[in-house]
């Protein structure tokens, strides 16, 4: 099964019946808020908030990326880790 679209590369990911790698999943945020989204506009969090800091430069890593091209990024690779995790 693979998504072609940004809604289906979403969709399949909920199908997932075991966990994405810490990595993985940070990627994955990054390139879905990218290509939703576009440059990240928020605040950097403080603090001993890690999970919020790993998503805040998940994010901020894909900078300078257009919205259509993290899209197709975050489609080829929820095609490339569903296998494993399908």
């Amino acid at each position: 099964m693979k998504a072609n679209t940004l809604e289906e590369a979403v969709a399949l990911t909920k199908k997932f019946t075991s966990k994405p790698s810490n990595e993985e999943l940070l990627k994955l945020y990054g390139l879905y808020k990218q290509a939703t989204e576009g440059e990240n506009q928020e605040e950097r969090p403080g603090g001993f908030d890690f999970v919020a800091a790993a998503k805040y430069n998940s994010w901020l890593s894909f900078k300078g990326k257009s919205k259509s091209d993290a899209s197709a990024d975050y489609i080829d690779l929820v095609n490339s880790i569903s296998e494993k995790y399908l």
